[in-house]
């Protein structure tokens, strides 16, 4: 702009100067015409050897961004010397790489977490076969809730990730009451699968739900906050908390009545 000005604001003057020597001149005009106290420090280094550049990005994800990054730096490598190389840096593309890998590895331990909670099972309870079939009922309502998130939302944010983590003991709790239930009544009372299911229906099914709807309920009351944050985690708490009842309710008993303790 300034080489423009200087050439009469002639439109085909506005490109930066033919010279460094030229281009050093109108650098040092620029700055003597700044007021008293001000200087290009926050965009150019005192010895004038590095410049600042800056990019206004929309709203934008989280992967979204870290792919303009990588893209940035690749294009750097490949058409300018080594010593240009540089990474972005700004707190939304240091967020963005805090929320990238917390997401991953929140997703990943609470499925190892799981994993582990039915290894334990499988001894608490002495059977192999309902530690297996717990894997079902204890992952799958995590892996609805975020799918059906991803499919109305879209995006699972570093506040939304913990929710797998948050979620974990209830989920597992429902499931261990129901099962405690049906393996009493297969070993101590002798009963088929079938009553068995029954009769674990008919001593825990009513606390299970209750207990469903008021933790539903609790949660569900931070989807009205105006801080985005809370609002997703609660509702997202709640999406899963109820799929973890649906899943005991009719995951769970089609799977013990086929695949249960065979103990008689």
């Amino acid at each position: 702009r300034l080489n423009k000005n200087m050439h009469g604001d002639d439109l085909s003057w506005y490109k930066l100067p033919d010279n460094q020597e030229l281009a050093a001149q109108y650098l040092l005009l620029y700055e003597f015409s700044l007021p008293f106290g001000l200087d290009l420090n926050n965009q150019i280094n005192v010895r004038k050897s590095a410049t600042r550049l800056t990019a206004s990005l929309k709203s934008v994800s989280s992967e979204q961004l870290l792919a303009l990054d990588e893209k940035a730096a690749q294009w750097l490598k490949d058409n300018a010397p080594e010593y240009m190389q540089t990474h972005g840096a700004s707190p939304s593309v240091m967020f963005a790489h805090i929320g990238h890998r917390n997401i991953r590895a929140m997703l990943k331990g609470t499925t190892v977490a799981l994993v582990l909670i039915s290894l334990i099972l499988m001894f608490s309870l002495r059977s192999v076969r309902i530690g297996l079939v717990s894997l079902i009922p204890n992952l799958a309502p995590i892996g609805m809730a975020f799918g059906l998130w991803g499919i109305l939302v879209g995006q699972v944010g570093l506040a939304l990730s913990v929710v797998s983590g948050m979620t974990i003991g209830i989920v597992v709790d429902d499931t261990v009451h129901f099962l405690s239930k049906y393996l009493r009544a297969r070993r101590e009372q002798g009963l088929t699968p079938e009553k068995a299911v029954r009769y674990a229906f008919h001593t825990v099914g009513t606390a299970l739900w209750v207990t469903t709807l008021v933790l539903m309920l609790g949660f569900g009351v931070l989807a009205f906050s105006d801080f985005e944050l809370n609002a997703g985690m609660g509702l997202l708490t709640a999406i899963t908390i109820g799929l973890a009842l649906f899943a005991d309710f009719f995951f769970l008993p089609p799977l013990l009545m086929k695949y249960g303790d065979k103990q008689k």
